[in-house]
């Protein structure tokens, strides 16, 4: 009998370790997708602000070519 609960409660704590470490990996994965999407945001507004008037200055030169070439 005292075999049969040893055995039922290392079942249920081998059961309780996978099920946490499934949920610490899966809570590593949105942490690492966060802090990537963080950094992707940071690395375009620091872009929109270093190129932000070249890019406006060579649009509105496209544009206005355009408007010279249309009838």
């Amino acid at each position: 009998m005292l075999n049969q609960v040893m055995l039922w409660q290392a079942m249920i704590f081998a059961r309780a370790r996978l099920r946490a470490s499934k949920m610490n990996d899966q809570g590593a994965s949105l942490v690492e997708y966060a802090l990537l999407l963080a950094l992707i945001a940071v690395v375009a507004i620091a872009a929109l602000i270093f190129l932000g008037n070249t890019v406006s200055n060579t649009l509105n030169n496209v544009a206005q070519n355009v408007n010279q070439v249309a009838p």
